[in-house]
């Protein structure tokens, strides 16, 4: 069993002694669905040492005393930490106890989430009233203390406050940033995703692509950035424009499948704006040699800088390619890194293998999206509703 399978178990496990004890929810009515993840993956050294670290709290309509304090809000999302590589298609982080550091919101919260719409899981996303609202997010202590049980002088400290309007039964994704390197300026992206509005075939895999690094990160000296080893190629940063070049491939190595060597798909361009990116897509079963119930492919996603031949391969100490003119990431398994993709940053594959009806595994086709801030580089995965399993 792969270790997505383990937490899917995990997961179900969760929900199921949950529903066994009485939580006493306010109904929403009119909702609109949001998940916000916190993109600030800084760097915090002695060139820096007098910033903020990013652990957050994030409050929705608060209340504010005479002394610009906030006593209260409609809507609270604390300790959000820095968000980890991959977001499931589940609510993964449900349920753990180990720490009160919540790699997302709603993730560990116990709040009202999303339903299936138009055959999509949003369980992942909290439903929170549509309409105007106003959001703030406030820097806090790394501890586990409660925001509103913090002393009042350590509650004012303000990373961005802005109005937001959302939509009735519209999915939203938020994203807490770094919108210049240099100036240190941080704001949100409220992205209102259209997924569930398209015709998106369940037999094709969907990604699409966002830059949303910081204006001249990939320019600074690499002595101001974070060391992300595990970012490969990329933790230097990449260019403000770059091809994406989709290769399909076989477990154990560079194993091409026919017609998917350096597959083009199309461009990504920094932009910290709201917009929706086009989503880019591959057969689900795209391997002839499979059985249309199981595959093992993995998926080779190569950034260029435009006029690059992505069959020259980069030569040299991966260690020191600074330019931002090229990337790598593998879409290989559960995204533990391997010896055999030299350079890449490694995330988990974009098809999901789980027990469903009489098969273990089966194959379903997703909807992903990859976004890249900062010299790093996060997969959020999307799945459609699926038969369960029958034991």
């Amino acid at each position: 069993m792969t270790k997505i399978m383990h937490l899917l178990a995990a997961c179900t496990l969760v929900w199921s002694f949950s529903s066994c004890s009485k939580v006493d929810y306010t109904e929403i009515e009119r909702p609109a669905y949001l998940r916000v993840f916190n993109d600030l993956n800084l760097k915090i050294g002695l060139e820096n040492k007098d910033e903020e670290r990013p652990f957050l709290c994030m409050l929705i309509d608060p209340v504010i005393d005479k002394d610009g304090v906030p006593v209260s809000a409609a809507i609270k999302g604390d300790f959000l930490d820095q968000r980890e590589p991959y977001a499931p298609p589940y609510p993964s982080h449900l349920g753990s106890s180990t720490s009160k550091n919540n790699p997302e919101y709603p993730g560990k919260e116990n709040v009202l989430v999303g339903p299936v719409l138009n055959g999509f899981d949003l369980s992942s996303w909290a439903q929170v009233p549509s309409g105007k609202h106003r959001i703030v997010f406030y820097y806090r202590p790394v501890n586990e203390v409660s925001f509103f049980d913090l002393e009042p002088k350590v509650r004012s400290n303000k990373v961005v406050d802005t109005v937001i309007d959302l939509g009735v039964e519209e999915v939203y994704t938020m994203h807490v940033l770094q919108r210049n390197f240099i100036t240190k300026e941080k704001g949100i992206i409220l992205r209102k995703e259209n997924f569930h509005q398209l015709p998106l075939s369940d037999s094709m895999v969907y990604v699409n692509f966002y830059n949303y690094s910081a204006d001249g990160f990939w320019q600074a000296d690499k002595s101001l950035k974070k060391n992300q080893f595990n970012s490969g190629v990329m933790q230097y940063g990449i260019r403000d424009e770059m091809n994406i070049w989709l290769s399909i491939c076989k477990p154990g190595g560079w194993n091409t499948i026919p017609g998917y060597r350096f597959a083009y798909l199309g461009q990504v361009k920094r932009n910290t704006g709201n917009h929706v990116a086009p989503y880019f897509s591959f057969p689900l079963f795209a391997d002839s040699a499979s059985n249309h119930i199981v595959t093992d492919i993995w998926q080779r996603i190569s950034l260029l800088a435009p006029g690059i031949d992505p069959e020259i391969i980069p030569h040299g100490d991966y260690a020191t390619i600074t330019d931002g003119a090229y990337g790598l990431i593998a879409c290989y398994g559960n995204g533990t890194r391997q010896n055999f993709e030299r350079g890449a940053l490694f995330l988990p594959s974009m098809i999901v293998n789980i027990h469903s009806g009489v098969y273990n595994p089966r194959s379903f086709a997703t909807v992903n999206t990859i976004e890249v801030v900062n010299g790093n580089a996060y997969l959020t995965t999307i799945q459609r509703k699926y038969e369960p399993p029958v034991y």
